[in-house]
């Protein structure tokens, strides 16, 4: 009796928690980093954003302050879960830096700025946006400056947002979807992306302008970014899209991004098209034409993958990992 009451909560051949158990800890965990990062980091990155004046930027010196947060507590929190919770290494979370990972992210890098073209093009061609201007950023501060500070803003986003997501909550949904024996792997794998793509959704839904349209087709948007996951078994292609895709989306072109606008773009745009394509004014992630660039985006990963690798199928290392 006592043998099986253990079993529940411990897996004997792996030597550590059983899925739920360990995502219990791990929240745990993330609480307590958070708590540990306002209370020591947060003091220091208020005196830092202070002497540099990226208060002087609006929402965009408030983002990245928000953000600079985010990225240390993900990256402290996966590297603790995956050592002493998961057994697994931080780079196993899809970020084994080779060359063929820096390829992948350049690849990303390139494919999201290729679609928000797309359908900037697409709505300019369509008299759906209105050019208004051009290199519009805070009065009386250098448009180079706040647009540097708009790309790091972007790649502290991508970075955290596809570690959280992909790189820890899928791995190990992926992995214990796959202790139901009446599942196939793929079927466990599938079910694994969808659940993490509807929290990537969901954790979207408190932004300005959101509706049930705009987390749905986040939703599909979280799909999109993990397919290069699981097809690779690395986050660079993952990080690379989603950190062009949302520069490109609003400090480029000037749509918002997710609901937000930010105060710098290379080209000032407003939209007078239909909402249902162009989104409105949460952008394009909640119309048609961010579906199409969803579908369009998922379908070039898998070519990409497939042009490199002269074959295409999930990455085993996403949910059989090499435990410590």
């Amino acid at each position: 009796m006592r043998t099986s009451i253990k079993n529940v909560f411990w897996n004997a051949a792996d030597r550590r928690l059983r899925l739920p158990w360990r995502f219990v800890v791990a929240a745990i965990v993330f609480g307590i980093v958070s708590l540990a990062a306002a209370f020591s980091l947060r003091p220091v990155l208020v005196s830092v954003f202070v002497g540099l004046q990226f208060a002087s930027f609006g929402r965009l010196g408030t983002l990245l302050f928000q953000t600079s947060i985010q990225l240390v507590v993900v990256v402290l929190f996966t590297y603790l879960a995956g050592r002493f919770i998961d057994r697994r290494r931080f780079a196993d979370f899809g970020l084994h830096l080779s060359r063929s990972w820096w390829l992948d992210f350049g690849f990303g890098l390139a494919l999201g700025a290729a679609l928000m073209t797309t359908i900037f093009l697409v709505e300019l061609a369509l008299g759906w946006i209105r050019v208004t201007g051009t290199f519009r950023t805070v009065s009386g501060l250098s448009f180079v400056l706040v647009f540097c500070t708009s790309v790091l803003l972007f790649v502290f986003v991508g970075i955290s947002e596809e570690l959280l997501v992909r790189g820890y909550l899928l791995t190990n949904l992926a992995e214990g979807f796959r202790w139901f024996r009446w599942l196939s792997g793929d079927a466990a794998v599938a079910i694994a992306t969808l659940c993490s793509s509807v929290l990537f959704g969901v954790g979207h839904v408190f932004n300005p302008n959101a509706t049930f349209t705009s987390t749905f087709i986040i939703v599909l948007a979280g799909i999109m970014l993990a397919s290069g996951y699981l097809l690779t078994g690395e986050l660079g292609l993952s990080i690379g899209l989603h950190v062009s895709w949302n520069l490109f989306q609003t400090s480029v072109y000037g749509f918002s991004v997710s609901g937000l606008r930010l105060p710098v773009t290379v080209i000032a745009t407003e939209q007078v098209g239909p909402r249902m394509f162009t989104g409105g004014p949460f952008g394009p992630e909640a119309g048609l034409l961010g579906v199409g660039a969803i579908v369009a985006g998922t379908v070039t990963i898998a070519w990409w993958v497939r042009s490199r690798e002269a074959r295409l199928a999930l990455c085993s290392s996403v949910w059989i990992p090499e435990l410590r």
